[in-house]
């Protein structure tokens, strides 16, 4: 994957530097020694601050080693130094994607393809972020823009696997299997295209075609359990149960709470005369469905708890407030909002490292979210002395 970024930053014209040390950190990245990479363009960024490239290489680095914070930093440098590069603009989008954040993609995205329709890649990517928004129609707009950029190459595959996803939500069936169909042949290792066939082929009631398909992206992609628990359904529905008990045990090892998995699972093996193992996986979805339906409850109560804190702290009583949200907390440790009120409240007593901790684990969980980052931002310059910790995920 770093060779991968290397190659398509060269080939964007964005590694053009004269630099040695530029020129030597792109080598060491090529070669799979991205973390000599990262150390020489940290030194050269130093003595350079003004270099775009540099930037730009060593954003892309650090975030495909998943450090989110200062890979976006780096990047939105590179941005500022070159406003004009699409190909820079498109970097930080896909650095906001990878870490989840596609409502801060989209605007880098949208600013690569307006000052380079012909960037494939952008309008790939751009589209992916509006189809996730459900944006259909602008989402099919630049995906088939893409294709048209790609033409018949083995780069059109993922677009028109997109394009497929579209129409699947815009409910036309037919044409979402034309562009699958097109996808693999473009690519015949897309295993997701080859999976996402199989399910176009059973709406068309063409099972042998479907079993073919799943068949190939589980060959491809093994571990793929989303591909596993559709061959072995298709199976179990052709009433063929030993080959439905393989591919849904696979299936079940790759991810054991998933709740269709484990029910086709128990009727394969009970279609297949093992009714001894057909109850002990009944019993595992029994006990998945209840422990879903404790998550359920508890993410209620802890609604209900945390606004009983809220008033609370309206009223006046910060302490009890406080103890209602790290309640409410216990029960949904997820919720942002609950962990922002109560690492709010903390701050508020004067317990600066614990309520600075619960704010950044807040942020961690909503890396995107501006309010969070100004807020710990914030609390961070008024904290006393010694009291702000040393978070594990910054880069020193």
């Amino acid at each position: 994957m770093i060779a991968r970024i290397v190659f398509m930053l060269a080939c964007a014209g964005l590694l053009w530097s004269q630099s040695a040390d530029v020129e030597q950190a792109w080598k060491l990245a090529a070669k799979g020694q991205s973390d000599k990479a990262i150390h020489v363009l940290d030194d050269f960024i130093k003595q350079n601050p003004k270099n775009a490239d540099a930037r730009l290489l060593l954003g892309s680095l650090l975030a495909e080693k998943g450090e989110r914070a200062e890979s976006i930093a780096q990047l939105n440098e590179a941005v500022q130094l070159r406003p004009r590069s699409a190909e820079a603009q498109n970097a930080l989008g896909e650095a906001y994607n990878r870490f989840g954040d596609a409502k801060s993609a989209q605007a880098p995205f949208e600013k690569a393809v307006a000052l380079k329709p012909g960037f494939g890649a952008a309008q790939v990517n751009l589209g992916l972020i509006l189809l996730q928004a459900n944006e259909l129609p602008a989402a099919a707009e630049h995906l088939d823009r893409a294709i048209q950029i790609f033409g018949h190459s083995a780069e059109a595959a993922y677009p028109h696997y997109l394009r497929a996803k579209v129409y699947t939500a815009q409910n036309n069936s037919p044409k979402a299997l034309s562009q699958l169909e097109q996808a693999v042949s473009l690519r015949p290792d897309f295993a997701e295209a080859w999976s996402d066939l199989g399910l176009a082929r059973k709406s068309a009631l063409d099972e042998p075609g479907a079993i073919a398909a799943y068949k190939r992206a589980v060959e491809l992609n093994p571990a793929d359990a989303v591909a596993q628990y559709r061959l072995g359904a298709e199976y179990l529905r052709a009433g063929q149960a030993p080959n439905a008990v393989e591919h849904l045990e696979r299936a079940y090892h790759l991810n054991p709470e998933d709740q269709s998995t484990l029910n086709s699972l128990q009727m394969a093996l009970r279609q297949d005369g093992k009714a001894e193992e057909a109850n002990r996986i009944r019993q595992k979805l029994a006990e998945l469905l209840q422990k879903k339906d404790q998550i359920s409850q508890n993410a209620l109560s802890a609604v209900r708890i945390n606004n009983e804190g809220a008033a609370l702290e309206k009223a006046g009583d910060l302490r009890g407030a406080t103890e209602k949200y790290r309640k409410a907390l216990d029960l949904n440790p997820e919720h942002v909002g609950i962990r922002v009120n109560y690492a709010v409240a903390l701050l508020r007593l004067g317990q600066w490292t614990e309520g600075l901790t619960q704010l950044h684990e807040a942020l961690r969980r909503d890396p995107g979210n501006a309010q969070i980052q100004a807020a710990l931002k914030d609390a961070e310059a008024q904290a006393p002395p010694g009291s702000v910790p040393k978070w594990d995920d910054a880069r020193q």
